[in-house]
């Protein structure tokens, strides 16, 4: 029996910025506009940082200094665009085993104006809960939230 794969989490923003801007506060500026109530840390989150080259980690620092993996950069090409493994299981727990991927691309729709659009996909990974799963990324307590959160940064 073939299962159908879900539809991956699509967003798209549009931001005042050089696709070299947004690509910066994206990538090495997101400790600056993650929710800091979305972290892995006990002690709260003090920023994320993103190793961009490809093999690069992908993590979160917490406000005792402790360390939690959120997954791996598989590519980068700055400014157009930088893929992701998110390997956060079901329970938003760091598996080494367990893969999505996360795409971001940057386009320039202009003199100064970038669109920023990103695809959460392979979500088919999360096995009986991909539903749950896709409702909670595509939510503003997910990709939602946290895009708009990137969009008042780059005000």
């Amino acid at each position: 029996m073939h299962t159908i794969d879900p539809a991956p989490v699509r967003k798209s923003v549009t931001v005042r910025a050089s696709p070299e801007k947004a690509f910066d506060v994206f990538v090495n500026g997101m400790g600056s506009w993650w929710i800091k109530g979305h972290s892995l840390t006990e002690s709260g989150q003090k920023t994320v940082v993103v190793e961009a080259i490809a093999g690069g980690r992908w993590y979160e620092i917490g406000n005792a200094g402790e360390e939690r993996d959120w997954g791996r950069v598989i590519a980068c090409d700055r400014p157009n665009r930088i893929l992701f493994a998110w390997q956060l299981n079901a329970e938003f727990d760091f598996d080494p085993a367990f893969r999505t991927e996360v795409e971001v691309l940057f386009e320039a729709k202009g003199e100064n104006e970038t669109t920023v659009v990103l695809e959460h996909r392979q979500l088919e990974s999360y096995g009986a809960r991909t539903q749950e799963l896709r409702g909670v990324l595509d939510s503003e307590s997910g990709w939602g939230g946290l895009l708009a959160s990137y969009v008042a940064k780059m005000a």
